[in-house]
């Protein structure tokens, strides 16, 4: 488009309006001059003729004076007449100058309008240039691109049932390995990783006399349910689960008899042969042999006599010599509920430093029970179990001594009690629980370290017994010390580290017990508090838990990628059939800045480490702040790749700063920069009822650079109105019905969000442009934090002292950055619809508040990080919006409830203090003329 010259025309225009004002003013001076002047002379010519006849009227004629008279009258009027036309003229003249000032003053306005356009198209002109540049270099980069066409391998999931093979031999199998028995062709990299499980009650493997802990077997068909990779083809399944134990007597009189008089094991071998899918030899099987009632020393050990082929094992009780390292599976007994939320079974992590520094509560046990079989006792060196006697009456003398000591530590320890069950069996000189479940709880509560003996015979890998005290210990906030533990291992070692979680010292040097609690400052049993609820949460809490973590286990051995996270579909508020009506977008004029380049929709690569992130970041996701049970499109935890890779091998994607040479504002401008590949942003909007309030939003947002698509979630149950005309804004606006009004709906993960970055805004949140781009620089430095701008903190109560208050003030720190107008990862949508306790979420319903403080709670919990706050805006205002929920009486109290409620779920307060906030690099910099800041007003 081609614009006219302006200069000329504003030229001539100055000289008509000079020519007219000439000739105006020549006119004006004309009839103020001359008119008096012929006027004076007229008045006195007449009144000299008057004088003349007064002084020779007598000599004159009658009719002559008679004329005189007429004349002088006729005269008079034609000055009245003339007076009324100058004046009339001068009112003419008037008008006219009025009209050419208005014209001028017109003509000077469409001159600064037309130096604004001019402006706006030199504007868009350079967005359009940079944004041709960066279409050059995308395709420039698809051009280079050397990836050859690659396909998905073929798939090995198998045609049909597994072939019958001969059975191998006990020997073989107690050698057996991943590598050496089991069949890896049925699991194949992009399989899925599909699982079968065998009906307990249509394959009963268990034999007369004995069955299978009702409670078990209905709960883990339910629970399994939930689990994504359950087929109920068998053909396709990589593994099959055999529920096996726990084992119990039958109540039926008979059986109990038969069972007592043939002196049966639990276990039916030839049960197991008959199993359909069983294959001869039992490759790909995995028997479940899950404890939850008998927590003796040595429950659980039912395959000792039993020909399990290659079938892998999952028990608690293992023996060194009959644990088969990354094969079998040792786990934790399953104690806690089927599912659902277990925050409540969780104890205060504060204070850090409890009443006991160290508790202790059993008894050890010197006679075994009578049904104690052969096959239960290992000890066949004499001169061994003396040496195991001594070594624990050596043990137990010190920790009493310790106990009676003069010391401001304090310590419980209690030898002597009556076991929890008399049904327990032990081993000689071992250890029985003590007391009741909700005794032992009440100590533990009290307790900063609790001890737990290894099994008294070397001969145990790990017992039921051993796994239960570790299971209690972790749910009260305990830290376990176990004594021995360079015997024994814990359960899912292979991918837990419980080095983080507990202490192991072995028995000799428990002399080293005091002085090694002593040097552990608070900071560190935080952490070890924190860690061990982790996992006892994640992996051991309920039977759904201890399924998914068996399950995931085993997955993660053949390092196959998990099941993509779920994601709630986008339904549009719109049907198939109705259109909206699009209008251009008129928002408010924003300054005249140069702020990137205009692109087309790019969505932020997906699911680019599916097979290398449990490589690479195996032990972070199991034990940090990982998912392992599920698979993300992205992290906000991936790795970057150093400055130099961007330049030397790696360019591709990247969009460095005067392509690596750095500069000022203008160069600032054209290229993204950082250190991460290109991407752009999604603005995920909530409303409920304010239709003019959103339309002028979304208008707002028209030419915002890398700006991929928003997504409105429409709160109300009431549609929009037919007749809305939604501003047509340049890139895709979805408007997604919500299933009922929850402020949880501010962070649904939708199927539709197809960028990493997320800014969650409200719908009276007016953000300038150049405001939302400096936060999304920020953010994409910080992509594990919120980053965002109205900031708020959390401030002790001082005059309960024991409570939190929710606080706005202007402050010189924050805790918290709203996300009413925050940038986050579409990671922690996930995590806070499928991680975050329910209770959180009902919370936030029944107040209709606090969704912002428990998105906050959770990414500083995760991080240990506090959030970014961005420029020097504190609030927002919305003239003539309706009433909002932040402006009611109760909004505050609200808020204070739910920081104190939040704290008691997650057993603590984890939001972190921070004392800065991000500015704009060169903002307050005097730099040369022919530079330009970053943001000219950030």
């Amino acid at each position: 488009m081609v614009l006219p010259s302006i200069e000329p025309r504003q030229n001539y225009c100055q000289w008509l309006i000079n020519v007219k004002l000439s000739r105006i003013v020549v006119m004006v001076l004309t009839i103020l001059i001359l008119t008096p002047l012929i006027t004076h002379f007229y008045l006195s010519k007449v009144e000299r003729s008057a004088n003349s006849v007064s002084h020779s009227h007598v000599d004159l004629p009658e009719d002559l004076a008679d004329l005189r008279e007429v004349d002088l009258r006729v005269g008079v009027e034609e000055l009245v007449r003339i007076r009324g036309s100058v004046l009339s003229e001068l009112r003419n003249i008037e008008k006219k100058r009025q009209q050419f000032k208005q014209e001028l003053q017109s003509y000077s306005k469409n001159i600064e309008d037309l130096k604004l356009e001019l402006a706006h198209q030199q504007t868009n002109l350079n967005r359009l240039k940079m944004s041709v540049e960066q279409a050059e270099v995308a395709m420039h980069e698809a051009l280079q691109q050397n990836t050859p066409d690659l396909a998905l391998p073929q798939r090995l999931l198998p045609n049909e049932l597994p072939p019958k093979l001969p059975a191998i031999s006990k020997e073989r199998s107690r050698n057996c390995r991943m590598f050496s028995c089991f069949d890896h062709s049925r699991c194949s990299l992009t399989s899925g990783f599909p699982v079968y499980l065998y009906d307990p009650d249509q394959h009963p493997v268990m034999n007369d006399g004995w069955d299978v802990d009702g409670f078990l077997k209905t709960t883990l068909k339910q629970v399994l349910g939930y689990n994504p990779h359950l087929t109920q083809n068998p053909t396709d399944a990589c593994i099959f689960l055999v529920l096996v134990g726990e084992a119990l007597k039958d109540t039926d009189d008979v059986t109990e008899n038969i069972g007592n008089h043939l002196n049966l094991p639990p276990l039916d071998s030839k049960a197991l042969q008959r199993l359909p899918y069983w294959g001869g030899d039992g490759r790909n099987h995995v028997l479940l042999n899950l404890a939850r009632r008998d927590l003796s020393a040595t429950s659980g050990d039912i395959f000792s006599d039993i020909d399990t082929g290659r079938a892998i094992l999952v028990q608690s009780t293992f023996y060194h010599d009959y644990f088969r390292p990354n094969f079998d599976l040792i786990v934790s007994p399953v104690l806690g509920p089927p599912g659902g939320d277990v925050w409540q079974e969780c104890a205060y992590m504060l204070p850090s430093r409890r009443k006991y520094l160290l508790s202790f509560q059993g008894e050890m046990k010197s006679t075994p029970k009578s049904n104690t079989t052969s096959k239960q006792f290992l000890f066949t060196d004499a001169q061994l179990e003396k040496e195991n006697v001594e070594l624990n009456n050596y043990i137990l003398q010190h920790l009493k001594n310790l106990a009676t000591t003069h010391t401001s530590d304090k310590f419980l320890f209690n030898f002597e009690c009556v076991p929890a069950s008399d049904d327990t069996t032990l081993l000689p000189f071992d250890w029985a629980l003590c007391g009741t479940d909700s005794s032992r709880r009440g100590i533990l509560k009290d307790s900063t370290f609790v001890l737990i003996f290894a099994p008294t015979s070397t001969d145990y890998l790990s017992t039921t017994l051993l796994q239960a005290r570790v299971y209690e210990a972790l749910r009260s906030g305990a830290i376990p010390l176990i004594l021995g533990g360079d015997q024994i291992q814990l359960a899912y070692h292979e991918v837990i580290q419980w080095r983080r979680v507990a202490i192991f010292l072995p028995k000799a040097r428990v002399t080293e017990l005091h002085f090694l609690l002593r040097t552990i400052p608070d900071e560190d049993i935080m952490l070890f508090r924190k860690q061990g609820r982790l996992v006892w949460e994640r992996y051991l809490a309920s039977v759904q838990s201890t399924l998914d973590t068996i399950v995931a286990v085993l997955r993660d051995r053949l390092n196959i990628p998990a099941l993509p996270a779920d994601t709630v579909a986008g339904i549009s508020v719109f049907n198939e059939t109705f259109q909206p009506i699009l209008v251009p977008a008129v928002g408010d004029v924003e300054q005249e800045e140069s702020l990137g380049p205009l692109e087309p929709p790019y969505n932020s690569l997906a699911f680019r480490r599916n097979y290398s992130l449990g490589l690479t970041q195996g032990h972070e996701i199991w034990n940090d702040w990982g998912d392992p049970f599920r698979l993300y499109a992205a992290l906000p935890t991936d790795p970057i790749l150093p400055s130099d890779a961007k330049f030397i091998g790696s360019e591709r994607g990247f969009r460095p700063i005067a392509s690596g040479a750095g500069g000022s504002g203008k160069e600032f401008s054209e290229a993204l920069g950082g250190n991460s590949p290109r991407e752009q942003f999604t603005i995920l909007l909530l409303t409920y009822e304010r239709e003019q309030v959103l339309l002028d939003s979304i208008a707002r947002l028209r030419g915002l650079p890398y700006l991929n698509s928003v997504v409105v979630i429409w709160n109300s149950p009431r549609l929009p109105s037919a007749d809305l005309r939604w501003p047509d804004i340049g890139v895709t606006v979805h408007i997604i019905k919500a299933a009922r009004n929850s402020l949880n709906n501010r962070f649904l993960p939708l199927d539709n969000l197809q960028t990493e970055a997320i800014l969650s805004v409200d719908d009276d949140a007016h953000l300038r442009h150049d405001e939302i781009l400096f936060g999304f620089r920020v953010w994409r430095e910080h992509r594990d934090r919120i980053v965002g701008f109205p900031g708020r903190f959390h401030a002790w109560d001082l005059n309960t002292k024991n409570s939190w208050l929710y606080n706005s003030n202007y402050s010189c720190e924050l805790s918290m950055v709203l996300t009413g107008a925050s940038f986050l990862h579409r990671h922690y949508l996930h995590l806070y619809w499928k991680w975050l306790p329910q209770a959180v979420r009902d919370k936030v319903d029944e107040y209709m508040n606090c969704e912002d403080i428990a998105m906050n709670f959770l990414v500083s919990h995760i991080t240990q990080k506090p959030p970014v706050k961005v420029t020097s805006r504190w609030t927002f205002r919305c003239p003539g919006c309706p009433q909002s929920l932040s402006e009611d009486d109760t909004h505050f109290q609200e808020r204070h409830k739910c920081i104190n409620y939040f704290t008691q779920v997650f057993g603590y307060t984890p939001l972190l203090n921070t004392q800065y906030r991000a500015d704009s690099i060169l903002f307050k910099t005097r730099i040369p003329h022919d530079k330009q800041k970053c943001f000219k007003f950030i």
